[in-house]
Formats: C-alpha cells, structure tokens, sequence
C-alpha cells in the first residue's frame, strides 16, 4: 500500500514525526515497498530515513 499523502500515514507517524520528516518518511516507504514488497521492510528503511535526515540537520545546524 502506498501513502499518497501525509493523512494517509499511521497516526503513530503522524503524532510523532513533524510535517518535513513525514514528508521524507511517506517517500522513503513508498520507494522501498515498491522495491521490495514487503511492509515491515519498507518501515524500517523509512524510520531509518528519518533517523539519518535528523541526524544530519542537528550537525549541520550546530
């Protein structure tokens, strides 16, 4: 199932994550479940995504 918007995301993402990072994580499980087809796989690379976008802005911001 692809996201095709920020509303169709789980509430968990939804609450949890700010507009940018739902945004980078629907494109990030959208691309992985079209690749490998499988659900759990695509919410790990896109949580995974998320982690590295965040990580990256905290140094960068410093």
């Amino acid at each position: 199932m692809l996201y095709r918007t920020n509303q169709d995301l789980p509430a968990e993402i939804r609450d949890r994550l700010p507009e940018a990072a739902q945004d980078l994580y629907r494109a990030a499980y959208n691309s992985t479940i079209q690749w490998y087809g499988e659900t759990t796989q695509a919410h790990k690379a896109a949580l995974t995504a998320v982690k590295i976008y965040s990580a990256r802005n905290l140094v960068t911001s410093v």
